[in-house]
């Protein structure tokens, strides 16, 4: 039975969990996505001039990865805030200062304009962005997953999974569109700005959906059971350090799988045959078709073993690579738009049970704080090196070799995470719904 003060949730506030988890990460994404085709085409040539272009898109990209060296800052605090406060009043501060600092690069003023602040403040921008996307991703999962059924976890936490592809598709379709209407000298000028200053919408709608919304069944759970962690950081490395790094590990090779197809295949692909708008193409028809890849992988995830079919999912990304570089040596823009299909496919069979199996790895009354730490250290580690990576071996090497065996190695280094890990346990939830948590002892010091 549940507890009085928790009881079923209606549909409604479900699918409205649901779509808020989404419009969060979607936002999230758009502005990451945004920047990072930015890095390849745009950034390079305003924020940072230089006569080698490699130097340029080197640069570029670093200012990339900030926003990922300072998710790891988000999670800690905005993720011992989610544990402790709760999760809908986190969501609501990360939407906010993601939405402004994106909204705040497309009103920059370029090198040309400024000089050197021009790529300070950019890089603070970027910081900015991370630092809301550390406390984001978590809270996301947690809105969503926890409003739902513990048995359709997968399915559920799912939402939040669906960001990536819908920011991407959202993002890559506006910068799409602005090319193939603009000049190269008017989307120079003024038109890339345009897929910056749109983030405004999508900040507006997310509160509107998000400020509607109570927090979740089971944190106010966890309240009603006086079971609330007081110091989250420090129980998490006390008592679940397992859980933390196989939510580490696990996220690796997705992340670096995507970069390799979203970021660096810009760069790759313009200077290797293909157009600019080929490229965006290609990537835009794998974006599509993972909006609907990621729930199912979720669903899916919720019928067989979750960290099975991940695993599976892991193997394949680490191959592709191999497969992929080959294929489109010769200029084909089909086998182009084939090898992107094929690679986002693969990520979205890891992604979208991703997010049920890392906050699976911890306590409910910790999952706050786990999952975020999981998710901002791995990104460090995977999406923030690798377009850096990339960029690095493709050009001292003149080889797509190195690129390849490098997305190789973190999908064995997640493949190392999922055997770490526990299965689910729904038990864990129902109990705290039934109101049958006794508050634990705190340990001493």
């Amino acid at each position: 039975m549940t507890s009085p003060t928790n009881p079923p949730v209606d549909r409604r506030s479900l699918h409205r969990a649901f779509l808020a988890s989404l419009s969060g990460t979607s936002l999230e994404w758009y502005d990451f996505t945004a920047y990072s085709a930015a890095a390849a085409l745009v950034f390079p040539r305003l924020f940072f001039p230089a006569a080698d272009p490699l130097t340029g898109t080197l640069l570029a990209f670093s200012t990339y990865a900030v926003g990922y060296v300072s998710r790891p800052l988000g999670g800690v605090v905005f993720g011992r805030l989610g544990d402790v406060i709760g999760r809908k009043q986190v969501l609501v501060l990360t939407l906010v200062l993601i939405g402004v600092a994106t909204f705040l690069i497309g009103a920059l003023p370029t090198y040309a304009t400024i000089g050197i602040a021009a790529p300070i403040l950019l890089v603070l921008l970027r910081f900015a962005q991370g630092v809301g996307v550390g406390g984001e991703w978590g809270g996301a999962v947690l809105l969503s997953s926890e409003f739902g059924d513990p048995k359709r976890r997968g399915f559920w936490a799912s939402a939040a999974q669906v960001g990536p592809p819908a920011g991407n598709l959202l993002s890559n379709g506006v910068l799409a569109g602005l090319t193939a209407a603009l000049s190269d000298a008017a989307f120079l000028s003024w038109g890339w700005r345009v897929t910056f200053l749109l983030s405004g919408v999508l900040v507006a709608f997310g509160l509107w959906i998000r400020l509607k919304l109570e927090d979740t069944p089971v944190f106010r759970a966890i309240q009603d059971a006086g079971d609330r962690s007081e110091t989250p950081i420090k129980d998490i490395f006390r008592t679940e350090r397992r859980g933390l790094l196989t939510a580490v590990l696990s996220r690796i090779g997705p992340d670096v799988a995507y970069a390799l197809f979203t970021v660096f295949v810009l760069s790759y692909g313009t200077t290797h045959g293909f157009s600019r708008g080929q490229v965006l193409a290609a990537t835009l028809i794998g974006a599509v078709l993972q909006l609907g890849l990621i729930p199912l992988a979720g669903a899916l995830s919720d019928r067989i073993n979750r960290r099975g079919l991940y695993a599976v999912a892991a193997a394949g990304a680490a191959v592709w690579p191999f497969v992929f570089f080959p294929a489109i040596s010769g200029g084909s823009f089909p086998l182009l738009v084939l090898g992107v299909v094929v690679g986002l496919a693969l990520h979205s069979l890891m992604y979208g049970p991703q997010a049920a199996f890392i906050i699976e790895q911890f306590s409910p009354r910790l999952r706050y704080t786990g999952s975020s730490l999981g998710y901002t250290i791995a990104g460090v580690f995977g999406g923030a090196l690798a377009p850096l990576a990339f960029t690095a071996l493709n050009g001292h090497y003149a080889s797509w070799l190195p690129v390849a065996l490098y997305v190789l190695v973190a999908c064995l280094l997640t493949l190392a995470g999922l055997a770490l890990g526990r299965d689910p346990r729904p038990a864990e939830d129902e109990a705290y719904l039934a109101g049958a948590v006794t508050p634990r002892a705190t340990p001493a010091a």
